[in-house]
């Protein structure tokens, strides 16, 4: 055997033991999607109005800030359906003034007279915009989320309409907790208490002869009982403004307070701490609210100025304080979501699926290996020994990279098989045809390598083509087609050109002069 043979037989065994290495055991270190591992299916609808509402609400709130600042009475704010509000009761002589103050306002909304006042109505090319970003902030915002419950390889991405979801979580047994973590809007917060608690909300709505001002709301909130007490509902008149939001957070984190009992630090970005600070050197004394998702967690009273951290406290358990630290670091939802459909998929269906697809692979490979032998004789085994080699490749790089296996990627495993014929038959259908030519064997068998390795490179240059477009356009299992087909591609080239080559020279070098070869 030849030094340059030799090396080439080494780099053979090499390739295939790492490959070995790489994907052994398989049940550690080959990834399973959802369809063979089981899990949760679900589909969400994104209620893109909610962000139309809120912007509006917002903008409303924003503008009667402005207009008691510049001393510019109106006759109140409201607020109708997602896209419109309204504001009454300007007087005349106030109305050049009303108007200079509606230069940001103006920019997302259009202007029009009315009874004693004017309408404000979005824009609609600005209403499109906002229900795109709102669906796109909800998927980054779902994706952290997953990320942080430490899912592997999960799918979220757009559906079928413009406002849904698909969400697949392989692996994941507390189904309960995943959705409500992925569905909580985790909107916090930070707002001045002005009275509070009451008992119930007629109370608190009483305390205003039932007319609760316009920069005022209600909220129900949770009242700690006293040691060994269990919390109360009550509820808190707020200020309708936030000083800060979880848009100013930086990060937030499981921790303990006072008493040892769970809690959640947070810290704010810059922005936010000037705010805060600002804030809560104008309010020492009085209680501050801690609002999540439209509920008063808990209203601390403030005893000093707070710049950049903060703590929430309440009725808490170590699993609630983590789940709300990892809503909050992910951030807000931008909306609320409905779930439109749910499947489980167990994992005996997922074993199902891995014994059914193992089974195809297994038994096309038998039968490749039957027609090769009955065809090309004792060549066959040459075909045989180069596709193994290639499917042990295609397990490896897999592991390697992390690729999922999905059904559909069982489905690229065992095209790869076709693939790995197709090139033996073009190498050995071109031996065949320089031996009719009255050529030598190992003349014949270099010149079918040489002469087919370009048409080998050309059908797979057009299948990656095409395998890509699949993975940049395609979902989650197309994208496990994908995947399979663009690895078992490459390793193919390695395998019908390098391997089969290898094996020829090596049955070829025991004997410098054959003249026959079983093909």
């Amino acid at each position: 055997m030849s030094k340059n043979l030799r090396w080439k037989a080494l780099v053979i065994v090499g390739v295939t033991a790492l490959s070995i290495f790489s994907f052994y055991p398989p049940d550690q270190k080959i990834r399973l999607g959802l369809d063979l591992k089981g899990g949760v299916h679900l589909v969400m609808r994104v209620q893109t109005d909610d962000a139309l509402r809120l912007e509006t609400q917002t903008t409303a709130d924003r503008l009667s800030e402005q207009l008691k600042t510049a001393n510019i009475p109106t006759g109140g704010f409201s607020v109708a359906g997602s896209t419109s509000f309204s504001v009454a009761g300007i007087p005349a002589e106030q109305d050049a003034a009303f108007r200079a103050a509606l230069t940001e306002v103006e920019v997302n909304y259009d202007r029009s007279s009315g009874a004693g006042g004017y309408t404000f109505t979005l824009k609609p090319n600005i209403a499109v915009q906002l229900r795109e970003d709102t669906v796109n902030q909800a998927l980054q915002t779902i994706e952290r989320r997953v990320n942080e419950l430490g899912v592997a390889e999960p799918v979220i991405a757009r559906h079928s309409a413009a406002d849904q979801i698909l969400v697949q979580l392989p692996g994941v047994t507390d189904v309960n907790r995943a959705k409500e973590i992925i569905r909580s809007t985790a909107l916090l917060e930070l707002k001045q208490v002005e009275q509070g608690p009451f008992p119930d909300d007629a109370s608190a709505r009483q305390a205003y002869s039932g007319n609760v001002p316009p920069d005022l709301q209600i909220l129900p909130g949770t009242i700690e009982g006293a040691p060994g007490q269990p919390a109360s509902t009550g509820y808190y008149a707020v200020r309708r403004v936030a000083a800060v939001t979880g848009r100013d957070l930086r990060t937030a984190r499981p921790t303990l307070d006072e008493n040892n009992r769970p809690a959640v630090s947070f810290s704010l970005n810059n922005e936010g701490a000037r705010k805060f600070g600002i804030f809560t050197q104008a309010n020492i004394g009085k209680q501050l609210a801690i609002v999540m998702d439209s509920r008063v967690i808990s209203a601390p009273q403030i005893q000093s100025r707070i710049d950049d951290e903060g703590r929430i406290t309440g009725t808490f358990t170590n699993q609630e304080a983590q789940d709300l630290s990892l809503v909050l670091r992910s951030g807000a939802l931008p909306a609320s979501l409905t779930y439109l459909e749910e499947r489980t998929v167990g994992p005996s269906l997922g074993a199902d699926s891995v014994r059914a697809g193992v089974t195809a692979a297994l038994g096309g490979l038998l039968m490749v290996t039957l027609f090769m032998l009955f065809y090309y004789k004792l060549a066959g085994f040459n075909a045989l020994v180069s596709i193994t080699i290639n499917l042990i490749m295609l397990l490896g790089l897999m592991a390697y990279v992390g690729a999922t296996m999905t059904l559909p990627g069982i489905a690229g495993f065992i095209l790869t098989i076709g693939m790995g014929v197709d090139s033996n038959v073009l190498i050995f259908e071109r031996i065949k045809e320089e031996m009719a030519s009255a050529k030598g064997v190992k003349q014949a068998v270099a010149a079918g390598f040489d002469r087919v390795l370009l048409t080998i490179l050309d059908t797979h240059v057009a299948s990656l083509i095409s395998a890509a477009f699949l993975f940049q356009f395609g979902t989650g299992p197309i994208r496990g087609f994908a995947m399979t087909l663009t690895i078992g591609l490459l390793s193919n080239v390695f395998t019908a050109y390098f391997v089969s080559r290898t094996l020829f020279e090596l049955t070829l070098s025991r004997n410098s002069k054959v003249a026959k070869l079983s093909i």
